[in-house]
């Protein structure tokens, strides 16, 4: 164990932070954007389904937030031992390091034999729930999920297992996971929706198989030779003194994933309210747009993380500080590029989904509103992710919830019934109030977009005000 020891601390404890955090955070990153690629050429698929690609298309769209919380568990149990265990290296304590990662296989095992029946069970009610057609619809997003269903084991030790990976300082291996299996999806979807003319249930196929390649690839790394952390038979099991930390600690992840789900009904009920397809089109777009911006930023958090925890585990402070103030100015750097261009150059980013006069001009309009934040947005990211490397579990939670459930969906709701007209009218041009018929309110519209930047900047000033006044007091205390 000594050799493993001497290994890592060259990695993790010695040497350019800046060099090594890029080593870490660049395929991280990339195997980000390449997953995201391959949902979007999945959607491209089922969409030119012959004479029933929209309605597939849109019977597949309402499984998304089964699945996101699908992905979320994973997060719970990857997210919240992975961290664990890169303290536990830090320390040189291996032996627990390794049974954080046995026990943590055996609750992704758990969860997803459980998973799959829940989601056999009330698959039906769910979409439904999610705004699907029984008449149009719903078959096609059952036949979509039922099979993905199968594949859930797959989902989870994916996810779950590959931050242990990263974790390792083995970023480009956790990479090469992601690659393997959106290659292959890429590969078998026109095969299995147009060759054997399976349809979406083709494309759901496509999936679990490119899953389940991408699990063995993981587990058999993970159950090799090169790895420094090993699955082993003695340490399968579920030791409620391991995973109750583990636990706790991926509840902020898993609250940031499984609150998405919540956020999409939210902000879909009130544009379709007050807005109409205009508005409820132009969200669609928003998200998207934020969720390639998050992207950088999320590979950069899981790339800095191994470094803050294995370097805190090992006592090495100044190496977290300077950790930390490298993702901090990096993050905001990035965060304030990202602002400006949306600000001044609206219409790169929304061109790119729509070609319709009217949903890109409120698109680049609404935008501007909507990331109205995002130049401090850096902030928010690398604090509240660095809480979960230094093991703050309870600070991680409540920051989970404070942005979206504290502030952000209560906003959605409340601002339309608060907002004045006559201030809001100051950032509306003719041409969008114009754009709106009767029945719809483009003030109210106007408020629910405003309700994204003004939880933001609110969760901003917390969460820099906690981190701020607890930073020290953590790292004095030690591991």
């Amino acid at each position: 164990m000594s050799d493993n020891l001497k290994v890592n601390n060259n990695d993790l404890g010695q040497g350019s932070i800046a060099k090594l955090m890029l080593k870490m955070a660049v395929p991280t990153i990339i195997a980000q954007i390449i997953n995201m690629l391959y949902n979007v050429v999945d959607r491209i698929y089922i969409g030119h389904i012959s004479n029933v690609g929209a309605a597939a298309l849109t019977g597949v769209g309402v499984t998304f937030p089964i699945i996101v919380i699908i992905t979320a568990f994973s997060s719970l149990i990857g997210m919240g031992g992975a961290p664990r265990a890169a303290i536990n290296m830090g320390k040189g304590d291996y032996k627990t390091a390794e049974k954080i990662l046995g026990n943590c296989f055996t609750a992704l095992l758990i969860l997803s034999v459980v998973l799959t029946v829940l989601v056999f069970v009330f698959a039906e009610p769910f979409i439904l729930l999610f705004g699907g057609n029984a008449d149009t619809t719903l078959q096609y997003g059952l036949d979509y999920i039922r099979i993905y269903a199968l594949g859930t084991l797959f989902v989870q030790f994916v996810l779950g297992m590959n931050v242990f990976l990263t974790t390792q300082g083995f970023s480009t291996k956790a990479m090469i996971t992601i690659i393997i299996g959106a290659v292959l999806n890429i590969i078998l979807d026109p095969i299995f929706i147009f060759a054997l003319d399976l349809g979406v249930r083709g494309a759901a196929l496509a999936t679990i198989i490119s899953q389940a390649v991408s699990a063995i690839w993981i587990v058999k790394f993970l159950t090799g030779k090169k790895t420094r952390l090993r699955i082993k038979k003695e340490n399968i099991g579920f030791d409620p003194k391991v995973m109750m930390p583990v636990i706790a600690l991926g509840l902020s992840p898993f609250i940031m994933q499984f609150t998405e789900s919540i956020l999409t009904v939210s902000f879909n009920f009130s544009f379709a309210k007050y807005g109409g397809d205009l508005a409820v089109g132009s969200m669609t777009i928003m998200a998207t747009i934020l969720q390639f911006a998050m992207m950088p930023l999320q590979g950069l958090t899981q790339g800095a993380q191994p470094i803050i925890s294995y370097n805190y585990g090992a006592g090495n402070i100044d190496r977290v500080k300077k950790a930390f103030k490298l993702l901090l100015s990096v993050s905001v750097a990035f965060s304030t590029v990202f602002w400006l261009l949306c600000m001044f150059v609206p219409r790169a980013f929304v061109g790119i989904f729509s070609n319709d006069a009217t949903l890109t001009e409120f698109g680049m309009w609404s935008l501007k509103i909507y990331v109205a934040s995002m130049c401090i947005f850096g902030i928010q990211i690398a604090c509240q992710q660095t809480f979960i490397a230094l093991n703050q579990a309870g600070t991680s939670i409540f920051l989970a919830l404070l942005r979206k459930i504290v502030l952000l969906i209560p906003l959605i709701f409340i601002l339309p019934n608060v907002i004045s007209p006559k201030l809001a009218y100051m950032f509306i041009p003719e041409n969008i109030s114009a754009m709106f018929g009767s029945g719809y309110d483009v003030v109210k519209v106007f408020a629910v977009f405003l309700a994204e930047p003004v939880s933001d900047f609110l969760a901003v000033m917390v969460t820099a005000i906690m981190f701020g006044t607890r930073f020290n007091k953590i790292l004095n205390r030690g591991a």
